[in-house]
Order: C-alpha cells, then sequence, then structure tokens
C-alpha cells in the first residue's frame, strides 16, 4: 500500500520558505508605512504653505522688505513642530522708476515663503513663491 502526504524534510523547506516570504512582506509593509508617514508629514506642511501664501498675499499691511516669521500650531501639524518665514521683495517696477514713476503706477511684488518642520530628530524645509501687484508708495518716490 503506498502512503500519501508530504514527508517531513517536505514540510521543512516549505516552511522555510514560508518564513522568508513572511519576513520579506513585513520589511516591505515597514518601509511602506515610513514612507506614508513621510509623505503625510509633508502634504500636511504643503497645505498650511497655500494657506499662509494666500493670508500673506492679501494683507495689504505686509510691506516689502519686512521679513516675518511663526510658528504653527502643532495641533495643525499633526503634533509636529513646525513654522514659517517670509520676505516680500519688489520683483518688477514701472518703466522709468524711479525718475519717472507716479504714485498710481503698479509694482509686482514677490513673497518668499519658508515652510520647516521638525519630524524624527530631522528639520525639513521647502520654499515658495507667490506674486502680488502692488501700487508704488510715496516712500518709494522719495532718493
Amino acid at each position: 500500500m503506498k502512503q500519501r502526504g508530504f514527508t517531513l524534510l517536505e514540510v521543512l523547506v516549505a516552511t522555510v520558505i514560508m518564513g522568508i516570504a513572511v519576513v520579506g512582506v513585513l520589511s516591505a509593509l515597514s518601509s511602506t508605512m515610513r514612507s506614508a508617514a513621510r509623505l503625510t508629514d509633508y502634504d500636511r506642511a504643503v497645505m498650511l504653505s497655500r494657506a499662509k501664501l494666500d493670508e500673506l498675499l492679501l494683507d495689504p499691511y505686509f510691506r516689502a522688505d519686512t521679513p516675518a516669521q511663526g510658528q504653527f500650531d502643532p495641533a495643525l501639524m499633526g503634533g509636529l513642530e513646525g513654522g514659517w518665514r517670509a520676505l516680500l521683495t519688489r520683483f518688477e517696477m514701472p518703466p522709468g522708476y524711479p525718475k519717472s514713476a507716479a504714485a498710481t503706477d503698479q509694482t509686482l511684488d514677490r513673497l518668499e515663503l519658508q515652510i520647516w518642520w521638525i519630524a524624527n530628530g530631522q528639520r525639513h524645509t521647502f520654499v515658495v513663491d507667490g506674486y502680488r501687484a502692488d501700487m508704488v508708495r510715496r516712500e518709494d518716490l522719495q532718493p
């Protein structure tokens, strides 16, 4: 009578192969989770940068060549420490500036906004730019 089934050696080989496969899958899953957490932090910072950029561009009291900075609420940053630094500069002045410029001429201002946050003991940063139209002010025309 012929017996059917697996030998002990076949079972051991199959168990070792399955163990190697499970370790590989768990390792890939772990690195995927780390990447997802990193991308979540980055995505959160991008959304906050858009909101802050819009806020600063629409603020009529935020003047050129005046740096500003602040921190984000850790609840908005997912428990991470983070903040921003901004500088508004004149990007383009009217033709003939300053000799033939008038207080009714428009200028183009460039806002450079740096966003930073600290995750896993490392500081991460990125910079976004925005532009807004403004008017030449009387102090711009003073020598």
